[in-house]
């Protein structure tokens, strides 16, 4: 059981960096259309390893506000393991991320990890006028990285792409960084289909994200592959992403909407 849960908590925050550090868009003008979310918008997901709920998930759009002197979205993401699994290894993760109002660049973006006995508080520095993103971990700065212009952080290259009129066989790229490495992630839409989330369904659109550049439990696995599906309205809010990789199969779904419009 130790093993089970720690497994899946962990890869879940590996999974989701994965799905969102590929899925940014081209083209500035997709912030030009219709607004797909608000301040105010939570979206709670149940997260299961094969059958077994092993915890739950979240992602919310906080209230605007000024980081460095720039107006800034703030989108949080949280990840926690049940109670019960607790006493095996207990998950208390969060992500803060903060994005111009233009839906340009990254701004800032922080990450909290609580996982059993691994413990880091990580800040990502964006200086646009240096054009270049520092990583530090409890204040330990690594050398900075060059920045490509548009660059987002994991978390806000997801929202990005939000905007986007997604369209089946679609290839989608951006220059994505987490501080550590910047890369160019790659998504393709695979189709439209309809499936059933918590006993509704949905007009969703398959995404699948390039693996390439994530490492760690994708790289071991010879057919890992990650699944995402997005409501097809222009909100393009996440429905369920699914995973399978060497130690398994792994599952978040959509269980509660607030906010949306």
């Amino acid at each position: 059981m130790a093993l089970l849960t720690k497994e899946n908590m962990k890869l879940f925050t590996a999974i989701i960096t994965a799905a969102v550090l590929t899925l940014a868009g081209l083209s500035a003008a997709a912030a030009e259309k219709q607004q797909p979310f608000y301040p105010g918008e939570k979206l709670v997901f149940d997260l299961k390893w094969t059958v077994i709920k092993a915890g739950e998930a979240t992602l919310e759009v906080f209230p605007m506000e000024t980081v460095n002197g720039v107006k800034a979205y703030h989108f949080v993401m949280t990840a926690k393991s049940l109670p019960f699994l607790d006493v095996f290894y207990k998950i208390r993760d969060r992500i803060d991320a903060y994005i111009d109002t233009e839906i340009t660049h990254s701004v800032l973006y922080k990450k909290q990890q609580r996982e059993g006995s691994t413990h880091r508080d990580e800040v990502v520095l964006f200086d646009w006028e240096k054009k270049e993103v520092q990583y530090s971990n409890f204040g330990e700065k690594k050398a900075p990285l060059p920045l490509s212009p548009g660059a987002f952080d994991p978390l806000s290259a997801f929202y990005y792409t939000r905007f986007f009129d997604l369209k089946e066989n679609m290839v989608i790229e951006r220059p994505v960084t987490d501080g550590k490495k910047c890369v160019t992630g790659k998504s393709t839409v695979r189709k439209r289909e309809q499936i059933e989330v918590s006993g509704k369904t949905y007009d969703a659109f398959l995404i699948e994200p390039e693996l390439k550049h994530i490492g760690g439990v994708f790289e071991k696995s010879k057919d890992a592959k990650i699944k995402l599906w997005v409501s097809a309205d222009h909100r393009h809010i996440p429905l369920r992403i699914e995973s399978k990789v060497i130690v398994g199969s792994f599952v978040g779904e959509l269980i509660s909407a607030e906010g949306t419009m």
